[in-house]
Formats: structure tokens, sequence, C-alpha cells
């Protein structure tokens, strides 16, 4: 399929200095607006109504509503406040104890792989909620109530893994088949379910069972502190920094804080300062890691693994770490020439800023490399930047999934209360004859606090209910775009960003396309390594010519 090139829905440019800018950007998602960030002039053309969203950063909405009543986070009503998570965490565990109970009743009407299913998406639907809302709230109470709740329903789920008379029933139907007609998904979804019992330990003793729960407890705990520490600013006192370098990071009192590794930036002292005060040795975390690395390796010893990579990586593609070393000699192997050839481009790039430069140094490569590509493309990043608006770049994923899917993609009002921030958009996916097949919550721009990192987000997966409707998947794109420069532009992307929001797109539209019967095994609820597969995929339309916004 080829669809041609056109400059966001409007008539191209005649010239030639243009059609060389153009030839020249890495992607045929491109935007006429008045350039003031280059030297380039390019005409501007009308936008979509769909990048017209996506070119203007979201407001608070105004609430009419003399009650000023609002819908809550995600559309849930018990989430207008923090307490609301304490009250789902109740309605969860109140139908857990319920379907435990048709699990195990003698008068049981439905599949036993639909009752596990519903146990499991009870638990998922608050549990990933809670999962992003933790790390993603700008409000304190409401990451606190969020992480609390994720971690009790966490240890449910330990709990119900080495539950002997959940998985007995189970068992049962699995030997002896189920009382309630089932076919080869039914067996396939519960054989997954047994599954997580066996890594789970079902076979121990009582006292090894109890000993297996604890010690998850502690892993995901452990990995919490752990992750919460990568994430948070480093300071050192100003004085300990040279003055010229002090402008590029921000100040608390008397200290500089380092927010990140600052890989971008054009000045090696920089990215030097950066690399070395972010990554500097912090005791405290090299504890909870030695403390997390000790308790997975008695939770994979206790269940029969020999390493918890042994454990963890049982049920992907890749099945054991004894292969993935194996790939990773081969590819090293024939990767190792090139590579290189890399590393003396990236030299010669670095000596033409430092004549002195000897060697490519651990902070050097995310910057060299970015160096590299636009030296190769004929155009730098500030000069690619008008052609890629994220407006103009979300109308050219809207047609082509319509290509690709035949889905497109709608921006949808946000009701007040329903986001954790103002910036949010909301979209529905559509489809040509079923309609609206799922929803994807867009968190692009980057704020104080925020994770700085590119994520997909499950907050309620999709499966088929008992009265035979569908419920539909919801997820969060998470990046971390810079914001627009003043508010008569749009927000500007970067090759690198353009990649970026294709790969969490690929993501989401797997999320959105797994129309499971199970909600168990939807979207990139799958293989780990395998849930890489369609974003990388759609990291190739990004940059291959032959892909255009049709006309």
């Amino acid at each position: 399929m080829t669809l041609r090139l056109l400059l966001n829905n409007g008539t191209s440019s005649s010239s030639s200095h243009f059609r060389k800018l153009l030839q020249a950007s890495t992607c045929g998602v491109c935007l006429k607006i008045e350039n003031t960030l280059t030297k380039h002039s390019c005409n501007v053309s009308t936008w979509t109504p769909f990048a017209a969203a996506f070119n203007t950063k979201p407001q608070r909405k105004m609430n009419f509503s003399l009650k000023k009543e609002t819908t809550g986070l995600f559309g849930i009503p018990e989430l207008k406040d923090h307490t609301g998570f304490y009250l789902l965490q109740q309605a969860a565990e109140e139908k857990v104890e319920k379907l435990l109970e048709e699990a195990s009743s003698p008068q049981r009407n439905r599949k036993i792989v639909t009752v596990f299913d519903e146990l499991s998406d009870t638990l998922c639907r608050v549990a990933d909620l809670s999962d992003f809302v933790r790390v993603s709230h700008p409000n304190k109470d409401v990451a606190h109530a969020a992480e609390e709740t994720c971690i009790a329903l966490s240890s449910l789920v330990e709990k119900l893994n080495t539950n002997v008379s959940l998985h007995n029933s189970l068992l049962n139907v699995l030997l002896e088949g189920d009382t309630v007609p089932t076919d080869d998904v039914d067996q396939r979804v519960a054989e997954l379910f047994m599954f997580d019992f066996e890594q789970s330990g079902i076979d121990l003793e009582d006292e090894q069972r109890e000993n297996f729960v604890k010690l998850n407890e502690k892993i995901h705990m452990l990995g919490t502190f752990f992750q919460r520490g990568c994430q948070k600013p480093v300071g050192i006192p100003k004085t300990n920094l040279p003055e010229n370098l002090r402008h590029v990071f921000g100040y608390d009192g008397n200290n500089v804080m380092v927010t990140g590794l600052f890989s971008d930036h054009y000045s090696s002292l920089v990215r030097e300062a950066a690399y070395r005060i972010f990554l500097h040795p912090d005791p405290h975390q090299s504890e909870i890691l030695d403390y997390l690395l000790t308790a997975r390796n008695q939770l994979a010893k206790l269940v029969g693994f020999e390493t918890y990579s042994h454990r963890a990586n049982k049920g992907t593609m890749i099945e054991n770490p004894e292969n993935i070393v194996q790939f990773l000699d081969l590819l090293a192997q024939h990767l190792k020439s090139r590579s290189e050839d890399d590393f003396k481009a990236m030299l010669q790039l670095k000596q033409e800023q430092e004549s002195g430069a000897k060697e490519i140094m651990p902070w050097d490569p995310p910057y060299l490399s970015a160096l590299g590509r636009q030296k190769r493309s004929t155009m730098s990043n500030m000069d690619s930047l008008p052609y890629f608006s994220l407006g103009c770049v979300m109308e050219g994923l809207n047609q082509l999934f319509q290509c690709l899917f035949a889905v497109s993609l709608q921006h949808v009002q946000l009701s007040p209360g329903e986001a954790w921030t103002e910036d949010i958009y909301k979209l529905a996916v559509i489809h040509r004859s079923e309609g609206v097949i799922g929803y994807i919550y867009c968190d692009f721009f980057e704020r104080c606090g925020k994770p700085n990192q590119d994520c997909h987000f499950t907050i309620q997966g999709g499966r088929c209910r008992d009265d035979g409707s569908y419920q539909l998947p919801v997820v969060v794109l998470q990046l971390s775009l810079a914001g627009p420069r003043a508010s008569s532009l749009p927000a500007l992307l970067s090759p690198g960003n353009v990649d970026n929001l294709f790969h969490e797109f690929g993501h989401a539209m797997h999320s959105m396309l797994g129309r499971t019967r199970y909600q168990h095994v939807t979207g990139t609820r799958c293989s780990t390594d395998f849930a890489e597969v369609p974003s990388v995929l759609m990291e190739y339309f990004a940059s291959e010519p032959r892909v255009r916004v049709p006309q």
C-alpha cells in the first residue's frame, strides 16, 4: 500500500527549496505553519478539526453545573477524591469473595474460566488503575491512596495464586472437563491461569506458600521504593558545580537540582555533569536494590527455579536466560564491525566539536548518535520541527489507522474531574463498522514530578460480558513532550519524538484491536517479549518513505 503525501491536507508548495526540505524529512506527516523557529518560511494550510485539537494545548474545562459536580477520575464516580480508592478496593474484595464461592460451588452454572476471568478483571480494573495513578497523579494524597490500594490488591492476587481450593477447582476442570460446554479458547485460557498457579508454587507446603506471599509483598514494596528513588531529582550544593554550568539546572535553595541525564544537550560538560550527578552512587538505593535482588532470588528458589530470571522468562517466546545470552552474544558478534564503525563516526563528530577529544564517554552516544542522524538527513532537529506539529503527526496516525485497520481516532471532550491534570487529551477509537471499540487518554506533556519516560498503561482490559456486551478497553499513553513555546504555536516534535509517539500508539492499538473473549489475554496482556512487537512495527511506519498522508 502506497499513500500519497499531502501537507496537512492542504496544497503543497511549488518551491524546489521546500521540496528538498520535505524529501529530507524522515516522515511524510508534515505541517505548513508560519515558521518562527528557523530560517525557513513555510506556507499556512488549514488544519483538520482533529489536528487542530492537538495543536491547541488542552485547558481546564469550565464547570457550569450549579452543584459543581464532577464525574470522578476516568469517569468513575467513586474517584471524586482520594478516599474513593478505598471504596473501590473494598468493593473489589467483596466481589472476589463471591466469585471464590462461585468457583468452588457444585451449583456453578458458568464456565470456570469465565469465573476466573471475572475474578482477574475485578482485581485488574482497580489494581492497574491504581498503579498508573500512584506514579502519575500530581496530588500526593491521591497518589498515596492509589499506592496503598495497589499494594493491598497485589498482595491479594498472590494469596489467590496460592489458594489451594481455587487451584483444585481449576485443576478438576482441566483434568475432567467442565460441567458447562467449553471450546479450545476456554481450554487455552484455563491453562494460562494454571500457569500462574504453578509460578506461585501452588504445590508447596502451607508454611512455604505463606512465605511465598510474604516475599512477593516484599518484592513489590522494594520495587516501588527503588523505582521512586530512580526518578527523584538529585541535588548538590551549587558551589560544587562550576558557575558556567549552574544556569542549565534548576535550583532548590543553595542546591542545584539535576532531574535527568540531559543526554541531548549540545555541551559535553553539561552532559558529563548531569551524568555524574544524577547517576552518582546512592547508598540507600544500593541497599534497596540488594534487598530486592535477594528477595527475588529467595522467591525463585522457593518455587523450584534456578534463578529469578528463569522464573521471569518461563512462558515467554525466548523461554530462558540461556537463550537470551545466546541471542545477545550472536547479535554482538554480527554487529561488532558495524558498532565499531559507528563509534569511529561518533568520535569524529566529537572531535569536530572538541579538537582534543580522544574517546567516547558514557554520556556521549545519545547526543552524538542524534547528531549523526541529523547530518545524514541534511536536516537538523531544529530545522525539522516546523514539519512535525503534534496535531499534524496525530492526523497522520489517524489516517494511517484508517488505511491499516479501518479505525479512526476522534477527539472527545473530557468531563470535569475525569483527568488527573489539565493538559490531557481523550480519544475514542472508532471502527468503520463496529463503532467505538475503546478509549485512549493522552498524557503527552512534561510537568514537574511526572516520570520522565514514555509508557503505555492499561486502565481497563477488553472482554465479553455475560450479557453479550463488550467491555471496552481503556489505556493511557504517557510521553514527555515539550509543550508549545507560545499560545499561538502548537507543540513541535523532533523525529525522535515522532518515533516514540508511533511506538506508544503501537501499544495502544494492540490494546484496542485485541478484542478477545477474556481480558486475561487481551491486548498487551501477552508474553512480555511479544508485547513490544506491534509497537516496534509501528516505528517503521514513521520512517518508511512510502508511507504518506492520503489526499
